[in-house]
């Protein structure tokens, strides 16, 4: 009887986790060097708990960053990070997939720094085939310097959707039959950096970097990454439709996922490029079928 209540709910959770629309298991934490190198600023990265951990540091004289080993082409790409604390003004901490080819795609986070007391901004965009200008901004409904939180990607034929712990921040649907580009063919590197942008990213630039705070620094930890390994030059996954980013519960938000979207969008974005008349007097194709408006 016992075996067979077990059995019973085993198939529920299964069952669950599949309206849910999660990944079939948690990201794994792996170790800094096992996914990731650094690329350049090599003594602004600090180690710690066998690679477990690591610290960005930024100072007057320079930021650094580290990119994936790997080039993908789809899957679902984490990372947990504790950002900047403090007075973090013209501070960017990026989180981000490239192709960096001419024509390059890219999937971007970006959390702006602020000024004491001011909440952080996360701004996301995406690029497809060298086109971007669709940004996004939200503030986060916590405090991002006080503890880790798990900022994600997944990304397949059907869309992109960015995660942050768990909750369905933006999504980017495939709208090739309504001539937006998407992208499928290029694959892409995963990058991390922080750096001095202050003359832009908090409050348009008004608000410069205090170096005497320096030096800023951002932790990171859980380098989870789940994707089809490609060489630069390929145009396609090898195991496209048999991977489980592929598989239908994979290929849309469900009702969940877009009532959790739906509260993100009303509490918390201060921008929408898809709302944004002066840039855009007609309405964006993709932002319809998003369901941005």
């Amino acid at each position: 009887m016992a075996s067979s209540l077990w059995i019973l709910l085993v198939g529920v959770l299964f069952m669950v986790s599949g309206t849910m629309g999660v990944p079939p298991r948690k990201p794994v934490a792996v170790p800094f060097g096992r996914n990731y190198v650094p690329t350049w600023a090599f003594d602004h990265i600090k180690y710690y708990n066998g690679g477990s951990n690591i610290e960005l540091h930024l100072d007057k004289y320079t930021g650094t960053g580290f990119q994936s080993k790997g080039s993908y082409l789809f899957g679902h790409f984490s990372m947990q990070i504790k950002m900047v604390p403090g007075d973090s003004a013209g501070t960017v901490t990026a989180f981000y997939l490239s192709s960096l080819n001419s024509e390059h795609d890219e999937i971007d986070f970006e959390f702006l720094g602020n000024r004491t007391g001011q909440p952080y901004i996360l701004q996301t965009n995406v690029f497809t085939g060298g086109k971007g200008d669709r940004e996004q901004r939200i503030y986060l409904w916590f405090d991002p310097t006080k503890d880790y939180h798990s900022y994600s990607v997944l990304w397949n034929l059907y869309q992109i959707v960015f995660f942050v712990d768990d909750v369905p921040i933006r999504v980017f649907k495939n709208c090739k039959d309504l001539g937006v580009r998407f992208p499928f063919n290029h694959p892409m590197k995963i990058y991390s950096s922080l750096w001095n942008a202050d003359d832009w990213a908090t409050r348009g630039g008004l608000e410069k970097t205090d170096w005497s705070k320096a030096p800023f620094v951002a932790a990171y930890k859980g380098f989870h990454v789940d994707g089809c390994e490609s060489s630069v030059e390929a145009k396609f996954c090898a195991t496209r439709g048999k991977r489980w980013w592929d598989q239908k519960e994979f290929q849309d938000l469900d009702s969940y996922q877009w009532r959790r979207l739906a509260w993100v969008r009303s509490k918390y974005t201060i921008y929408n490029y898809c709302n944004d008349r002066s840039r855009y007097p007609t309405m964006p194709p993709e932002c319809r079928r998003d369901r941005d408006v």
